[in-house]
């Protein structure tokens, strides 16, 4: 399941406390994002790894080049994490 974090609360599904109690790793596309995270659930990240992939959010839900470049991104990540 993911959340999405989004300034105009227009998302399809927000980011709670539940998606951060389950989550061992979060995965957000911009600094701006992380920082929501930190400022809204400061009690409950806490031994999480809050990763920032760089990734402009820019693109529409479901963008084709988005999912790529989230996949990409992600599997990377979990690849050397995973060694």
């Amino acid at each position: 399941m993911f959340g999405q974090i989004d300034s105009d609360l227009s998302a399809r599904k927000l980011i709670n406390s539940i998606d951060i109690h389950w989550s061992d790793i979060i995965f957000v596309m911009e600094d701006k994002h992380k920082s929501y995270i930190t400022d809204h659930f400061r009690d409950q990240i806490n031994n999480k790894r809050l990763i920032v992939l760089d990734i402009p959010d820019e693109y529409q839900y479901m963008d084709d080049e988005l999912i790529k470049w989230l996949t990409e991104s992600v599997n990377a990540y979990l690849l050397q994490y995973m060694r």
